[in-house]
């Protein structure tokens, strides 16, 4: 029998639960439920995550479908099954929000032991494509790994905006590594003068010591940390794929999330990026080879077991006058597109100033657009499809 998660549950209802799972159910303490995946894993003492999360009448609808939102997208290994008064209005709500089962609350023991089953049966066959993630729970902190096979698709400036925007919703719980060892500026990027850089902190005291460590990172005015790409490129090749390992598993260790902005391609140190990673954001221009190049990377890293549980596909660069649509590239990629960050004047000269666009203030439709990507990990309600996105399909 699959691991449950019961919330939600009256007396009642946790016997015929334990009846029905065979006695394999952890009960959470009568509470709010939170909102955010990663407080609803904070109360699991063992730190073992669930296939099933079952919740109860006794839990506020709206909260369930937030959390069932959060946990479709950041931990698609685990199916929620809800219990509520299954009317038309609730179905549509629930399927919406990735819920894999309904149930009334008086539902008896051999209907509950069933939809478990198909709910964790679901959750077996999703973890049969994207790496389990049970398998990254012994770290605290999210590991979010931004990726793509080409150059010059904005992964910096996408990696140091949700890194601005996390911290907003974390102060002090953030870091940014650049991991492109040879020619990483997200020093730039942010308006830093780093006294240490990447191979100081994978070097000597810093690789044995965690609070060591935390002396080596650069601190920007947001209360973001950074590690800062290597002064030349003879510097940044002497970072093996197991320092980085190391260096993220410590970090990982101390703060809530951990930005890693890569190089393009598949190398070595952005191969260990990924393995130890929680989440990865697949970054992709909207173009045909810049498409065609993450259909590429996609299909190895799925023959290579590599891609984590929260999985975010963003396309960048997006224009209506390219000829490509939305549906175009989810077509090419095999998979949804969860973020479209519309091509944007106000990008050069933020980059140029060293002062993201999520700390400028600016008014833009890829400002907007970036806080839907910060808003899939930081503890905020989830925004609607914007228009820019829906006139794209329409076109399609």
């Amino acid at each position: 029998m699959s691991r449950v998660v019961l919330a939600g549950a009256d007396e009642d209802l946790i016997l015929r639960v334990k009846q029905a799972a065979d006695g394999d159910v952890t009960v959470l303490a009568p509470g709010r439920l939170p909102s955010d995946p990663a407080r609803l894993f904070e109360q699991l003492l063992d730190g073992e995550l669930p296939d099933v999360l079952l919740v109860g009448p006794h839990a506020p609808a709206p909260d369930v479908l937030t959390l069932a939102a959060r946990l479709d997208i950041q931990s698609p290994g685990i199916s929620v099954v809800l219990m509520a008064d299954p009317s038309p209005d609730m179905w549509q709500a629930a399927m919406r929000a990735g819920v894999r089962d309904l149930l009334p609350p008086t539902a008896e023991v051999a209907e509950i032991q069933a939809a478990l089953d198909r709910a964790a049966s679901t959750a077996a066959g999703r973890r049969r494509v994207l790496r389990p993630v049970e398998e990254t729970a012994r770290y605290t902190g999210r590991v979010i790994t931004i990726a793509s096979p080409k150059g010059g698709v904005g992964k910096t400036t996408v990696s140091t905006n949700l890194a601005i925007g996390l911290t907003a919703s974390a102060p002090q719980s953030t870091v940014l590594v650049d991991l492109d060892v040879q020619f990483g500026d997200v020093a730039s990027a942010l308006g830093l003068v780093p006294e240490y850089t990447l191979p100081d902190a994978v070097r000597g005291p810093a690789s044995e010591d965690t609070m060591v460590l935390k002396t080596f990172l650069t601190q920007h005015p947001s209360g973001l940390y950074a590690v800062c790409g290597a002064e030349s490129p003879a510097a940044g090749d002497t970072v093996s794929g197991e320092d980085v390992t190391r260096l993220l598993a410590s970090l990982a260790r101390e703060f809530r999330y951990v930005v890693v902005d890569t190089a393009p391609g598949l190398s070595e140190q952005t191969l260990a990026a990924l393995d130890r990673a929680t989440d990865v954001v697949m970054l992709t221009s909207m173009d045909v080879p810049g498409v065609r190049g993450l259909r590429k990377e996609l299909d190895v890293l799925r023959e290579l077991c590599m891609i984590p549980a929260g999985r975010h596909v963003v396309m960048n660069f997006a224009d209506a006058k390219g000829g490509l649509s939305v549906r175009d590239v989810e077509t090419a990629i095999g998979t949804g597109v969860d973020v479209v960050l519309p091509r944007s004047s106000a990008v050069p000269p933020s980059t140029n100033q060293g002062v993201p666009l999520l700390q400028s203030g600016r008014r833009d439709p890829m400002v907007k657009e970036l806080r839907r990507l910060v808003s899939r990990f930081a503890a905020t309600p989830l925004m609607r499809p914007s228009r820019y996105r829906a006139k794209h399909r329409a076109a399609s």
